[in-house]
């Protein structure tokens, strides 16, 4: 019997790891089924523009000076002349790629930058001049339009968040300016940032060289999930680390641009910050979670009754679990409408409609502040020794006359607050989510905290008119 039931286990384990192996997916074959069929959208991008010669190392002489023919004759001798001050044209290869029949094409912003022509050279040899639609720097994508006698070969966007770590990709472009060219590998990994408010690239061991820039990134159904736009290199050449923008974004992107020329995102009007497990604590919050508003100007937000110190936990319907999270879902809402936010004040949930603005043209506004305190006086508390921020003094760190607060007059560099990067010159506003325009102030908020079992003190901090959280721990 024992024998038995060790055999059926044995086999059904024996199942079990044949199941789970056959979930993973071999290597392709090869690509050039895919390569053969893509190729044709695919295009190579020569810009030319016009720049200004420098004139370093021209001899500089008074006019008049019998030296000034001397030098002219040299110059005119060595082609050098006239021609040394004219402007001369500078040329640059990038990639893109057709994505609809009459001719709209997907590049890099930096591949056409300040470009003057643009020449569109398809795989077939076919050579067009291409019209600039509209571009997003903080993308990286600009849109452009060829006119044809033809329909023109093109390839679709695919779903980018379907995209898996692991998953096939294929890389077409003009590296180093060679021509037409394929290479492929995996993603590597997803949702990496590099340095744009919005960035959101898939990252690939697929080579990416320069003139990759603006080429398609494929799956293996020969949508596009990405566009290549930059490496990770010490060398200047590929490393096998490379970044697309994911397609998910670049659509949204094309289709403003195509519209409008020009991109329209959602602007909710706040300064924000991640919640991090000490300000969750200090805050009294189970989970760091959603977005901290540090500061609401004049705007949307200000508007609907939005305030510092709230945390967005909700927007327009979806969860929001930290900034980079809502400055995106912020920027795909449409200008104009209203839309659910759900925040977090004082320990409750709150419903609030916002109508958003266009942070293309959104201006902020400095936030107003109270009156000089009447009493000055320092203290030092948390290692910080703080006073009353008086006119005079408001004056010298460039803050309005009007501004009020507690100025940092010290910091000891072997406390808490040091290390969290608080310095000489910054000015709480707030502590525990609650105005401070005296030490006393601050005083009682240390008091209250302690005797509310908390282990820190949610301070808001300034510095050169910037706010930030910043999380204390009190001490015994």
């Amino acid at each position: 019997m024992m024998r038995g039931l060790t055999a059926l286990v044995l086999g059904a384990a024996l199942v079990l790891a044949q199941a789970t192996f056959t979930e993973a997916r071999g290597a392709p074959e090869g690509f050039a089924d895919l390569a053969q069929s893509v190729s044709p959208a695919v295009v190579n991008i020569t810009t030319s523009t016009t720049v200004a010669a420098r004139a370093d190392g021209v001899p500089q002489v008074p006019p008049g000076s019998p030296f000034q023919d001397f030098f002219q004759d040299f110059l005119d001798r060595n082609g050098n002349g006239n021609g040394r001050n004219a402007p001369r044209r500078s040329e640059a290869l990038g990639s893109g790629f057709v994505i609809s029949e009459d001719g709209y094409i997907v590049t890099n912003n930096h591949v056409i930058d300040k470009a003057d022509e643009i020449e569109i050279e398809f795989f077939s040899g076919k050579r067009l001049e291409a019209k600039l639609i509209g571009t997003d720097p903080k993308t990286d994508i600009a849109l452009l339009k060829v006119e044809s006698d033809t329909p023109l070969p093109f390839v679709p966007f695919g779903n980018s968040d379907l995209s898996r770590v692991g998953d096939w990709v294929m890389a077409m472009g003009n590296p180093l300016g060679q021509g037409f060219s394929v290479s492929a590998g995996i993603i590597s990994a997803r949702g990496r940032a590099l340095s744009g408010t919005y960035d959101d690239y898939l990252q690939t061991d697929a080579a990416i060289n320069r003139g990759n820039s603006g080429g398609p990134l494929f799956n293996m159904d020969g949508q596009v999930v990405g566009v290549n736009t930059a490496i990770l290199s010490p060398t200047g050449g590929s490393i096998g680390i490379g970044f697309s923008m994911a397609s998910n974004v670049v659509q949204k992107v094309v289709k403003q641009l195509k519209e409008f020329g020009e991109t329209r995102r959602g602007w909710l009007g706040v300064r924000i910050q991640d919640v991090t497990p000490d300000v969750a604590e200090a805050m009294g919050l189970k989970e760091a979670k959603g977005a901290l508003i540090t500061d609401v100007p004049e705007g949307p937000a200000r508007e609907a009754g939005v305030l510092a110190g709230d945390i967005i936990t909700s927007f327009d319907g979806a969860n929001v679990a930290d900034t980079r999270e809502l400055v995106r879902r912020v920027a795909d809402a449409p200008v104009g409408e209203a839309v659910r936010v759900i925040v977090l004040r004082d320990g409750k949930t709150q419903t609030l409609s916002v109508t958003l603005g266009r942070r293309e043209t959104a201006e902020a506004t400095p936030v107003a502040t109270g009156p000089d305190a009447e009493a000055p006086s320092s203290a030092d508390v948390m290692g910080l020794t703080v006073s009353p921020l008086t006119s005079d003094v408001a004056d010298e760190l460039g803050l309005p006359a009007d501004a009020a607060g507690l100025a940092v007059v010290a910091v000891d560099e072997l406390s808490e607050a040091y290390t969290k990067g608080l310095r000489v010159g910054d000015v709480i506003t707030e502590a525990g989510q609650q105005k401070v325009v005296r030490v006393q102030d601050l005083q009682d908020r240390v008091t209250e905290a302690r005797d509310a079992g908390r282990k820190s003190l949610l301070l808001l901090v300034r510095r050169a008119g910037d706010p930030r959280f910043v999380a204390i721990g009190i001490e015994e």
